[in-house]
């Protein structure tokens, strides 16, 4: 099945931007939901966006105007560009994919993926 792999998470100031990138091991061919979530220790995880395969676009109220979620298809990798960090950012960023459905209402739950990757640290000072 396909395997995601994030980067490009690191150390920032208050302020500061970050890109996250997620690469999928292999075209989806199917509707599909992929989501970027994040954990912070003794915390369960949560939803920061999504996109599916049918172009739309949710945000978690967090995210809302500093963070933007896209993909490029002919990379087969998904991107979370963040803006304005705050140090209550800080978390392990994952990325996730659910296949054969669009989002739906309750994708920021944290179980909600069925295939997810590592993740990428993201530490805001």
């Amino acid at each position: 099945h396909v395997q995601l792999v994030e980067s490009g998470g690191g150390s920032v100031q208050a302020g500061g931007s970050l890109t996250l990138s997620c690469k999928m091991s292999s075209h989806i061919y199917v509707a599909h939901c992929m989501g970027w979530f994040r954990q912070i220790p003794e915390k369960e995880r949560e939803g920061v966006a999504s996109l599916d395969s049918g172009g739309n676009v949710r945000y978690t109220q967090s995210a809302q105007g500093r963070f933007t979620i896209s993909k490029d298809t002919t990379q087969d990798t998904l991107y979370l560009q963040m803006k304005n960090l705050r140090p209550e950012d800080a978390a392990l960023y994952y990325c996730g994919l659910k296949s054969f459905t669009r989002c739906t209402a309750d994708w920021s739950r944290p179980d909600y993926m069925r295939i997810w990757g590592r993740g990428t640290q993201v530490t805001v000072s």
